[in-house]
């Protein structure tokens, strides 16, 4: 049950501009106490109703967490003179805050807000001065109006004053008219929130603007599952259930989103589909683009590419079979190409063997990845610089649009011969398209990745879709190599891939089931593993850096957020001298291993080494907490390339303790000891392919920890979920049949 307090900020600890966070100390008239919640301003001197409860914090004890405020506006001269003085309004200091109280007395404020011109009889105060004070308190009292406004609704603060910086005062008016609009212009409110107020206010169920919110959100949500488009008619029964409407109704407004220029219909695959308009342009453009590079002629290598080849294999020291042969001569004929095959099958090889050929014939190459950590395993194992996608493409974000935008365009081009993608399955639709946008006709292009894996965790299925089309070149490997036959871990990722089980527990091997029956047993031994075995046999093993744990699931007891507390319990407990903080129900502790849960493109880093200076931290990111500094509310936490980045509680939520994370995060990463529960999964997520992806995630030892059968059951359950992608048809319809 929520608490009511009436008390004075006596001291401001922390408020951020941007969203309001505010830690306050504040007086009742019987205590002082810490406050914590959602200020739009904040200075000392100042009342508030405040409701909440409280809480209990690691460090600072209990705190009173405040969900909605009500600022009282003092009655004494002293009360209104330290508010006029405290910097809420503008153009008055604490002089001018006197001299006004010892003019007006208790009918300041009526004057500031009905008489403005009569504050020039204060000197010093001229006309343009007096309409200002005027303006900001007036702006100052609509905040505090519309915060009361949206308290019925619902609608914490820190959405409020988001509100109230976009629309102004004019914020009541608009969600009135339109309470749908908030979607799309305030990060934090979805569908079900304004909905929910839409119906108190008095919309009607088949209000136009509430079903084509819903037609919106129900794409939106599809995209956010990885599908592209829609089945229309399966489109229209989702929105028509989650609105209590008929679909004839959503056909109709769906018709005008079309006309209105929002979606799009199509027919992919023999039916009517819909798309966001952003997917739909995404799909013809990178279909057409991939296209034109195919067919633009390409720099021509002049040297017998037989006798480069042979150089190349002296030169390093390796042997390239037939298939591999033919796969690189193959490559350099084609404007766009790519190579698929699991562990072991020589993607690194050839592409290692194309760099060297390019550098030879002086092609300016670029090698590039979807994420950093797969673009330092490319440079580890090739020797050749790999960057980021975002970084080739000098990233930026648009705060105003929501947007990431890219600096290399069309209109600025990427000046590169050759671009190399590998881990292209991690790759969704509007990443490829960005990256096609940027690539000059003339550039050869070839994508490297297991088709096999674990889709992008946005939407599209771009590489599987341009290999499905058979319309680009493509290498497929499917021999393992002598040396990579000797371990099971590589053996057991293509058994799996086939469907076969795999072998485990051989003398000396580096793949092993752990047998434990039931959740509390698998949990246990997996600890165990972690603190004592592991380390004990293997006595090069840092586990905080060389242990990851792998988990196909998020919730439960053999979830990430489960698991990542206990072992954080064990591996990195509270102690005195290690300051930590709590937000929510997670606790960072300096020295936890964290990861970043999405992408934040003005993040400012630093790197120790050389003082260099960006801007980016993205989704996947692992690093350690160095600092925890609560008396300036900040988290500073440095990553695996030396980037030491600031943390505040604005973006605390981005983080996430990382001694265990889900398959799907690992993608893109390699660690040298997997550890993974397997025990009762959902079905949807106990699959063949996630299974391989989480074992050709381990280097140097992979351990599954449970049981025979649900392994077994996992290699069985090929029921991989298909997604709506429509990028497959449209690449056979824009390049015809292959010659």
């Amino acid at each position: 049950m929520l608490e009511k307090k009436e008390a004075v900020i006596a001291e401001v600890i922390f408020h951020n501009e941007a969203n309001g966070y505010t830690v306050a100390v504040c007086e009742s008239v019987d205590e002082q106490f810490t406050a914590v919640g959602f200020l739009p301003s904040s200075s000392k001197g100042r009342t508030y109703a405040l409701s909440g409860k409280w809480d209990k914090h690691p460090i600072y004890g209990e705190q009173f967490s405040f969900s909605s405020y009500e600022e009282v506006m003092p009655q004494s001269n002293e009360g209104i003179e330290s508010f006029l003085a405290s910097g809420i309004l503008k153009g008055i200091g604490k002089k001018t805050a006197s001299a006004i109280v010892a003019r007006f007395g208790k009918d300041t404020f009526d004057i500031i807000r009905n008489e403005p011109e009569r504050l020039t009889e204060i000197g010093g105060i001229g006309p343009a001065k007096a309409r200002t004070i005027s303006e900001s308190f007036q702006s100052h009292r609509e905040l505090a109006e519309i915060t009361l406004y949206f308290r019925n609704y619902d609608i914490n603060a820190e959405s409020v004053i988001k509100l109230y910086k976009r629309y102004g005062s004019d914020t009541v008016a608009l969600i009135e008219e339109n309470p749908y609009r908030v979607i799309k212009d305030v990060h934090g409110i979805g569908f079900k929130k304004a909905d929910a107020m839409a119906l108190k206010i008095g919309i009607a169920k088949d209000d136009p603007h509430r079903i084509k919110s819903a037609i919106d959100f129900v794409l939106r949500w599809y995209a956010s599952e990885g599908n592209t488009y829609v089945p229309q008619k399966e489109l229209c029964e989702k929105a028509g259930e989650l609105l209590d409407v008929s679909s004839e109704d959503v056909e109709d407004r769906l018709v005008e989103m079309v006309f209105e220029g929002d979606v799009q219909i199509k027919n992919a695959e023999g039916r009517p589909a819909v798309y966001l308009m952003q997917y739909f342009l995404a799909e013809q453009y990178t279909a057409g683009k991939l296209a034109e590079l195919n067919d633009f002629p390409v720099r021509r290598i002049r040297a017998d590419v037989d006798a480069l080849i042979k150089q190349t294999e002296s030169r390093k020291g390796i042997k390239l079979s037939d298939n591999q042969q033919l796969a690189v001569t193959s490559i350099l004929a084609y404007g766009v190409s790519i190579v698929t095959g699991g562990p072991g099958t020589g993607k690194t090889t050839i592409l290692n063997t194309l760099i060297d050929i390019f550098e030879y014939e002086g092609l300016k190459t670029a090698v590039a990845a979807p994420t950093g950590r797969a673009a330092k395993r490319i440079t580890e194992t090739s020797g050749y610089g790999a960057v980021t996608i975002h970084r080739l493409l000098e990233y930026s974000y648009s705060e105003d649009d929501d947007a990431m935008l890219f600096g290399r365009t069309e209109e600025n081009p990427l000046e590169y011969d050759a671009i190399i993608v590998d881990e292209a399955s991690m790759i969704d639709l509007l990443l490829m398209r960005g990256l096609l946008a940027a690539i000059k006709p003339g550039t050869r292009l070839i994508i490297v990745g297991d088709a096999d894996q674990l889709p992008s965790v946005g939407a599209g299925n771009v590489l599987r879709n341009m290999i499905e089309s058979e319309r680009i070149y493509c290498i497929k490997l499917t021999e393992i190599f002598r040396q990579a036959q000797e371990s099971l871990i590589i053996v057991n990722s293509h058994r799996i891939n086939k469907g076969e089980y795999p072998d485990y527990n051989e003398r000396d091997g580096d793949f092993f089931l752990v047998r434990k029956n039931g959740e509390k047993e698998i949990l246990a031994a997996i600890k165990d593993l972690y603190i004592r075995r592991l380390p004990g046999y293997y006595t090069d093993c840092e586990p905080m850096r060389d242990i990851q744990i792998l988990t196909p699931v998020r919730k439960g007891m053999l979830g990430s957020l489960n698991l990542n507390a206990e072992l954080q319990g064990l591996l990195n407990p509270a102690r005195p001298g290690v300051c930590e903080r709590k937000f929510g129900d997670k606790i960072f502790r300096e020295g936890d291993k964290v990861m970043q849960m999405r992408n934040n493109y003005n993040m400012k880093w630093k790197r120790a080494s050389n003082l260099a200076e960006g801007e980016g931290i993205f989704n996947g990111d692992v690093g350690f907490i160095h600092t925890v500094d609560n008396e300036n509310g900040r988290i500073v936490v440095v990553f695996d390339d030396d980037k030491f980045a600031s943390y505040d509680a604005t973006n605390f939520d981005e983080l996430e303790l990382a001694y265990a994370m889900t398959v799907h995060k690992s993608q893109g990463s390699e660690f040298p000891i997997v550890v993974m529960p397997v025990s009762w999964f959902p079905p949807i997520l106990a699959v063949r392919n996630l299974l391989y992806t989480a074992v050709t995630r381990g280097k140097r030892l992979v351990v599954m920890v449970g049981s025979e059968d649900r392994l077994q059951d996992m290699v069985d359950n090929n029921s991989t979920r298909m997604r709506y992608s429509g990028l497959a048809e449209n690449l056979r319809n824009a390049m015809g049949n292959m010659q």
